[in-house]
């Protein structure tokens, strides 16, 4: 399973460090910032998401105001949001 955020779309609310602890907020910024991720897209960052993190991550994502983050099943589905 793995997560992808797309850094440019946040607006700030910091929702998903409440969810997962892989997000943590970046003041200066204003944007959330998600740990261990690859930039794979000018923006979108990507990492695998850990078997025991599936669920805070799936969280993260559905929290989310502005749908930036998207989380894909193991055959690359799409499913969240």
């Amino acid at each position: 399973m793995r997560i992808e955020y797309d850094r440019d779309t946040c607006t700030g609310m910091f929702q998903c460090v409440h969810e997962w602890d892989a997000f943590t907020e970046n003041r200066d910024a204003g944007k959330a910032e998600l740990a261990d991720a690859t930039e794979a897209d000018d923006g979108v960052f990507v990492r695998e998401i850990p078997e025991d993190a599936a669920f805070d991550a799936k969280m993260a994502a559905r929290v989310c105001p502005v749908e930036a983050i998207t989380v894909y099943d193991e055959d690359g589905e799409q499913i969240i949001p």
